[in-house]
């Protein structure tokens, strides 16, 4: 390798979008043994997140509360009310919009998920200042390349 290439801007190592790509993929490797145990996979597991905290929303709203569209969005849902986690149904306002609400066994599960976080945590080796400060730096670069 010549002096030229080593100090080439080009080269994998130097990449933050490979960097990124290599973080989520351990991310959701480190994820997987956890999520086993309820019987979820990530994106499952980021939609009982959201509705975990809002309880009942639309499909719209969920879809932009996870960054997902609804090709991606409603075959999910409907593996998760197959199991008995969620309710979808229409609203009565607009049957067109589907309303999606958790049911009592999804309800109840999120004392198991609980439990995710804080294992996750300590699978990071990395402070709650580090985590905060890498997930408000992958916060600000989505915003910007979503702009």
């Amino acid at each position: 390798m010549t002096k030229q290439h080593e100090s080439s801007n080009f080269t994998l190592e130097k990449q933050i979008c490979f960097s990124l790509y290599s973080a989520s993929n351990a991310m959701g490797r480190a994820y997987r043994p956890l999520l086993k145990k309820l019987d979820l996979t990530y994106l499952q597991y980021i939609v009982m997140m959201v509705l975990w905290q809002y309880s009942t929303m639309n499909v719209k709203a969920l879809g932009g509360k996870v960054h997902l569209d609804s090709g991606t969005l409603t075959p999910l849902l409907k593996r998760l009310e197959s199991k008995g986690l969620i309710i979808r149904s229409r609203s009565q306002q607009d049957e067109r919009v589907r309303i999606i609400s958790l049911s009592d066994e999804g309800q109840t599960m999120r004392q198991q998920a609980e439990q995710v976080p804080n294992a996750m945590l300590c699978k990071t080796k990395m402070t709650i200042d580090e985590l905060t400060k890498l997930k408000q730096g992958c916060d600000l670069l989505l915003a910007n390349l979503n702009n």
